[in-house]
This record gives structure tokens, C-alpha cells and sequence, in this order.
């Protein structure tokens, strides 16, 4: 028989080797960003990536509060949340938003490309995002990567 016969690689877990990324999101669009990050959340930059498993890595965000929104979203784009009482309906700008917890709006719209099951919930704990400059992750020495 003449055919070609591969096997589809599946990582385990010990096969998977986490690193710590660090992102500068200063002047950048916030869908860029986001995109961006999402991916290195997921783990699809790896050779080794496997769908139903945790292979990304985990990614440090700075300066949050000076994302960029290109258009009219600072003023039209409005983020919504629910109190659980009747008639509990919130709605927030974005440019409310980013003025007072600037974090949300960056975690909000990275959430929004992972996947909507318990393997996306998990993936947000790998993330940790900053208004400004400052960081507590230091001491894992996370890598710069450029956008």
C-alpha cells in the first residue's frame, strides 16, 4: 500500500512548558492587543499546540489605561452587566470604563476570544493585567515580546 500514514501529535501534560510573556499594550489598539495576547493565552504560537489542553503560556499586560479605541467606540461602545435584581440592567461606556477600571476593558475583550467553556475560565487565570507600568510579576522574569 502506497499511502503516507502521520500520527496527530496530542500533547500531555507533561510535555507542556510554560513561559512568562510580557506585553506593553502603550498606543496599541485594544483588538490588537487583544488578538494577540489571546493567541499566546491559548498557546497556538507553539508547534506543540493541542486543542482541548492548556499548552499557552502565562501573559503579563501593562499599561492597560492607554490602549487605544480607534472610531467613535470610546463614546458608542458600551459594556453591559447585570445586578440579578429586576430591572438591574448596567450599561457602561467605554470611555467611563477605561477611565475607572481601565483592567476590565482589556480582560473583557482578550475573554471574548478564548473559547466559551471551562478550558477558556481556565485560561483567563493565566492572565494578569495592569493600568500602568508596575507589575508584581517580576520575580518570573517575563519575556518582552513586541506587537
Amino acid at each position: 500500500m502506497d499511502t503516507n500514514s502521520y500520527k496527530t501529535y496530542s500533547a500531555k501534560p507533561s510535555d507542556i512548558e510554560k513561559k512568562w510573556v510580557l506585553v506593553d499594550a502603550d498606543g496599541h489598539a485594544l483588538g490588537r492587543v487583544a488578538s494577540k495576547v489571546a493567541t499566546y493565552l491559548r498557546g497556538k504560537h507553539k508547534p506543540e499546540f493541542t486543542p482541548h489542553m492548556d499548552t499557552g503560556d502565562n501573559v503579563v499586560v501593562i499599561n492597560a489605561s492607554k490602549v487605544k479605541l480607534t472610531g467613535n467606540k470610546l463614546k458608542q461602545k458600551e459594556y453591559f452587566r447585570y445586578t440579578g435584581y429586576p430591572g438591574g440592567e448596567r450599561f457602561t461606556s467605554a470611555e467611563e470604563l477605561l477611565e475607572h477600571k481601565p483592567e476590565i476593558v482589556m480582560e473583557k475583550a482578550i475573554k471574548g476570544m478564548l473559547p466559551k467553556n471551562k478550558l477558556g475560565d481556565k485560561l483567563m487565570t493565566n492572565l494578569r493585567v495592569y493600568a500602568g507600568p508596575v507589575h508584581e510579576q517580576e520575580a518570573q522574569q517575563p519575556e518582552k515580546i513586541e506587537l
